[in-house]
């Protein structure tokens, strides 16, 4: 079925499935609550916008390059500066545009969070021609007032994220675009300045445009102030230095602007308050990051407490990066305690995402010749990858991944399960393949003993999707030279499938399976009753050569049916499932 087409049957379903609740007016802090000018608290339900305005290497599979600056000068090498500025401007018209929005729109988010680079917006402090003057540049105003045009239209907020700041805001430099061979925004008073600036500029710009939902004024600080080897910033104990630039910067705000929420982030990547609190202002939201620990009520009752402690409202301002199974946890966890959250990407390379940007044909050879491992390309060769990439960030070159979508929104409200395409059983040979089982929470849909990953959490080797390809459930699924399979199966782990058979009557059903080594077993359960007990399946000498198990004598009724197909034994690849009428 065509992607586009696809497409628009999901956002016909998830509209009405989803709600979110259209700009009614200025949003700001009201005690522990957001709320409208109608006083109606409001749940920001918020995707980030990142690697558009500011490039990170690990979306693109550059994790060895990393930052915005290293990607272009990369870029550069292989095709020079003027194809690499005209790559820029390709790509800031490309990669997000209004479609996206009117997407995200669709799907039920009420708010979007647009991560700035600075230097869209004005020079670095040691390009100005004149030490302590701003230069300011049309680009990143012109891009904001787009974007902001975009969301008016349909209703849903902006908020404004300083994701990289003069000089850059911490030691993780892929964040903050940060060149660790100058001046950081923390050595350098300029840099501070420049910093303050800027944020009165979109101030005194924004200030009466109800639908800005907020100034998250720096991403992420990680630094440590008073020990230089706290690299994190996770153990600053005083945080005085941003804690003044916090207030500096609300100062220069409110002198412009005093309708707009400030959404503030503490140190240790937006977690370390200490020093900070009490609030200076009473219009601030605190924000708190979020990533790859488990999702108990205990992980956010430092937030909690602060919220209660200083009556003042509280955001998950960024996460993502992990398995549905974890995005609806967490979703659940923060809005079960009135607390709105923004994902991390829209897109990117990578399933964990609602979009996915395809890798363009000859791409390896890029990144081969850019880890020191492979020639370097042709500047012709090297242009129609880039060129090719331009291409694949359209929206309508993207993979959309239901199921990402499906678990930020329906399951968290919902415990039941969907089909995750239409399987019509009817004459001849229908093949139904492995990879879709239904949409659904663990436990609902699939099970799977290893269903997220908790990177921070020690002693925890968790992973979730182990594959990494197709779709982000918990279920490993690899590619292989037949296309996609389910892997690593363990004992006890099972698919739900939904098929709708077009007449009842007994059929033939096939296992397309592969086992290196050893032998394994499945059963198959049709609604409820159990038909296929523990049915052995052959060694194959392979886990990518496939062979199929035939089942025959199969009851299936007229209509919709469930299949639960359970790994008594696992250590088996499961290709497909295929059915013939008797």
């Amino acid at each position: 079925m065509d992607n586009c087409f696809r497409r628009g049957i999901w956002l016909a379903v998830f509209v009405i499935v989803t709600a979110h609740t259209n700009g009614q007016g200025f949003l700001k802090a009201s005690g522990k609550t957001i709320v409208n000018e109608k006083g109606q608290t409001v749940l920001l339900r918020c995707m980030g916008l990142g690697g558009w305005l500011l490039q990170e290497g690990y979306m693109f599979h550059l994790g060895n390059i990393g930052t915005q600056h290293r990607i272009r000068e990369s870029i550069a090498d292989v095709v020079g500066e003027e194809r690499t500025k005209q790559f820029y401007k390709d790509w800031i018209a490309n990669h997000t545009t209004k479609a996206d929005i009117d997407s995200m729109a669709a799907w039920g988010f009420n708010s979007i969070r647009l991560p700035l680079h600075y230097n869209l917006f004005t020079l670095p402090v040691e390009e100005e021609p004149v030490a302590g003057k701003q230069t300011w540049l049309d680009k990143g105003f012109a891009i904001t007032d787009s974007v902001l045009s975009w969301c008016r239209s349909k209703g849903i907020y902006l908020i404004l994220d300083m994701h990289a700041a003069p000089g850059g805001q911490g030691n993780d430099c892929n964040i903050s675009d940060r060149n660790p061979g100058k001046p950081s925004l923390w050595d350098s008073e300029a840099n501070e300045q420049k910093l303050i600036a800027l944020w009165s500029q979109l101030a005194r710009r924004y200030a009466n445009e109800p639908y800005i939902g907020g100034y998250d004024i720096i991403n992420e600080p990680n630094w440590g102030f008073t020990d230089s080897a706290d690299k994190r910033g996770t153990a600053e104990k005083m945080n005085v230095p941003l804690k003044q630039l916090l207030v500096d910067l609300t100062n220069a705000i409110r002198a412009v602007d005093t309708k707009h929420m400030i959404i503030i982030e503490g140190n240790g990547f937006g977690n370390n308050y200490n020093g900070i609190l009490p609030p200076w202002d009473n219009n601030l939201v605190l924000s708190f990051h979020k990533y790859g620990n488990f999702n108990y009520k205990a992980n956010i009752q430092n937030y909690l407490n602060f919220r209660d402690t200083y009556n003042i409202p509280v955001w998950l301002g960024e996460s993502g990066e992990n398995s549905n199974t974890w995005f609806t946890e967490c979703i659940s966890l923060v809005e079960e305690n009135g607390i709105g959250w923004a994902w991390w990407p829209l897109k990117k390379m990578g399933i964990n995402n609602p979009l996915e940007i395809n890798v363009p044909e000859g791409y390896d050879q890029l990144l081969n010749y850019w880890r020191g491992k492979g020639a370097k390309p042709d500047s012709t060769t090297a242009g129609r990858v880039l060129q090719q990439m331009i291409s694949n960030v359209k929206i309508q070159n993207n993979k959309l991944h239901r199921d990402v979508l499906d678990a930020m929104f329906r399951q968290v409200q919902a415990g039941t399960t969907l089909p995750y395409a239409q399987h019509i059983i009817g004459k001849g040979t229908t093949l139904l393949p492995a990879v879709e089982f239904d949409l659904g929470k663990q436990g609902a849909a699939y099970y799977d003993k290893d269903s997220a990953s908790y990177h921070f959490t020690p002693g925890v080797h968790t992973q979730g999707n182990k594959g990494y390809a197709y779709r982000n459930d918990g279920v490993d699924i690899m590619r292989n030279d037949s296309g996609v399979c389910v892997f690593s199966i363990e004992d006890g782990e099972w698919l739900q499938y939904t098929i709708h058979a077009k007449s009842a009557g007994k059929y033939k059903i096939g296992f397309k399976t592969a086992a290196e080594k050893a032998i394994s077993q499945l059963s198959l359960q049709v609604n409820e009753n159990w038909q296929v007990s523990k049915l052995t399946l052959p060694v194959t000498g392979g886990d990518a050569n496939f062979t199929t198990t035939w089942v025959q004598h199969i009851a299936l009724p007229a209509g919709i049916t469930r299949l639960k197909v359970l790994a008594d034994k696992g250590g088996f690849n499961l290709q497909s499932i295929s059915f013939i009428k008797e």
